[in-house]
């Protein structure tokens, strides 16, 4: 570009003393040349080579018509391509603002060189020096927007991580949260109580409970303090306090109860959204059956309270569902490879039975009845995978509750078993967290399959009671009762309360009597009493 500049520049003027400039541009370009990526030095001596330009501008116009080769200023053009070289290295060095900066410095560089230069006239005011500067400024943007286009459009797409890569990164730092965080900071049931104990300090009262979505439109109850279970307002379309603090996320105050329940009289509710963010995940609910209890110093001192705890119980119901999502996973995987693999080589095995037991000479009858003893044992094992099958995908319907998926997985052992199973379902139109029903159903599932193998029972009974956040699950059969020195009983026990402990449940197992085995997991308290109403009404007896 020097070199095509200095030929258009002794064309035009005749005078090699204006090579002067092109001396000066060396210059200034050395910088960039040999220092590209310098955060000063470069961008300095892109400005260097605009000011020399613009400013050569105007002595080469001057000088062109001295010369009398071009006139009327348009001599200018001999120097002013030379524009392109800053304008296009800073676009693409993906610096577009300094691209505009540049061509400011070129128009008053030229304005400027306008001025300075005289000829008969300024040179400025000549038509042909403003038409020439005018056109090289428009052409430099458009090259300076078009190489930025370019750069954009020909840059490598950046390398973004694929899908299961970005899950692995995930889940690697779910892991290390949940491996450096005690177990109680995971567990949402947990969180909730802890958060109720707190509130019970800054704003007494006679009940109160955490509450979280659930889905369609229904929250469930994740802990509760009170005298008794209260069955709580849990549908976000109801006019209720808890629907417009929901949809808000605001504190709303009441004069009424937010319980179902409740009997009536005089009455105060604050219910406090948890957010997380911009979500709503849950509600806490206190209530005093006194008037006007929660004036605006309370509110700021619950609201204190419960946004810490908000982010608290977001991750602990994130780590729930997450948890949840791999075991139901994992459960289903195992399902498909029973049923693809040893479920299906023992009904070969059954089969090569059969096609023995029908080639067999006359004559063998021993042989035969090991064959068909075998054949039993195959046969009963088969009907073994099956119904292990049936349990590892039966899962808690979203629709159909905890009680429709237990009654299903018992009626259907009881029929393989020639069980004679009753059922007995008391089950509030709210719902327990998805994970503590998942974990209900399984014990109860545990506990069915023991009677059905061991028991030697003809009859089940199956008790369901669900009243959140308190829930009973018993199954109770008549048949010769539990044997402590059998392995595979004691391994199920185990199972049975590990998943109790995890749910913070209790296990119960008892003789029934005449005779049987009564197993039975709780959760929560069927009365419920602890110190709120006693510490609302202690100042009135002393």
């Amino acid at each position: 570009m020097l070199a095509l500049v200095s030929a258009l520049t002794l064309i035009a003027t005749q005078d090699a003393g204006q090579l002067r400039w092109i001396a000066l541009l060396l210059v200034a370009a050395l910088p960039a040349f040999f220092l590209p990526h310098h955060r000063i030095a470069a961008p300095l001596g892109r400005v260097a080579e605009v000011a020399i330009t613009g400013l050569a501008a105007g002595s080469v116009a001057a000088a062109a018509n001295v010369s009398g080769t071009v006139d009327a200023g348009f001599g200018a053009e001999a120097v002013l391509p030379y524009l392109a070289v800053p304008l296009l290295t800073a676009a693409l060095r993906r610096r577009p603002t300094e691209g505009a900066a540049l061509l400011g410095v070129a128009a008053v560089a030229m304005v400027i060189g306008g001025v300075i230069v005289q000829y008969s006239e300024s040179i400025i005011t000549q038509p042909g020096y403003l038409a020439a500067g005018g056109q090289w400024l428009v052409l430099g943007a458009i090259v300076t927007f078009a190489a930025d286009t370019m750069r954009q459009l020909m840059a490598p797409a950046e390398n973004k991580p694929q899908p299961y890569a970005e899950a692995t990164r995930l889940l690697t730092q779910l892991r290390s949260v949940a491996r450096s965080l005690p177990g109680a900071t995971l567990d949402p049931g947990g969180i909730s109580e802890h958060l109720l104990e707190e509130l019970r300090v800054v704003a007494p009262g006679h009940r109160a409970a955490v509450l979280s979505a659930s889905g369609g439109g229904r929250l469930v109850v994740l802990a509760q303090t009170g005298a008794e279970r209260v069955d709580w307002e849990v549908t976000l379309d109801a006019d209720s306090a808890i629907a417009d603090a929901w949809a808000s996320q605001q504190p709303q105050t009441a004069s009424r109860s937010q319980a179902r329940s409740h009997q009536g009289g005089e009455a105060s509710s604050l219910v406090v959204p948890l957010v997380a963010g911009v979500r709503t995940i849950g509600l806490v609910i206190l209530e005093a059956d006194v008037p006007s209890a929660y004036p605006s110093a309370v509110i700021a001192r619950v609201t204190e309270v419960t946004g810490p705890a908000a982010l608290r119980l977001e991750a602990a119901l994130l780590f729930d569902e997450v948890r949840s999502l791999a075991t139901n996973e994992e459960r289903q995987r195992l399902a498909r490879e029973i049923h693809d693999g040893v479920a299906q080589e023992l009904v070969m095995v059954g089969y090569g039975i059969d096609n023995a037991q029908a080639t067999l000479p006359e004559g063998a009858d021993e042989t035969a009845e090991e064959l068909r003893t075998l054949r039993g044992e195959v046969t009963r094992v088969i009907t073994e995978l099956r119904l292990s099958l049936f349990e590892l995908r039966s899962e808690v319907d979203r629709n159909g509750g905890l009680a429709a998926a237990i009654a299903e997985y018992a009626r259907t052992l009881g029929t393989s078993a020639g069980l004679r199973v009753h059922f007995t379902f008391d089950e509030s139109t709210a719902r327990l967290p998805a994970a503590t029903e998942a974990e209900l159903l399984r014990i109860a599932q545990e506990a069915i399959t023991n009677a059905r193998k061991h028991a030697g029972a003809s009859n089940l009974w199956v008790t369901c009671t669900v009243d959140p956040p308190y829930a009973e699950i018993e199954v109770s059969d008549d048949g010769k009762g539990f044997a402590d020195d059998r392995p595979d009983g004691r391994y199920g026990l185990a199972i049975m309360a590990e998943r109790a402990e995890r749910i913070r449940g209790r296990l119960e197992i008892r003789p029934r009597h005449p005779s049987g085995t009564t197993v039975a997991v709780v959760l929560g308290t069927s009365a419920r009493r602890d110190s709120v109403r006693d510490s609302v009404s202690a100042p009135e007896g002393e």
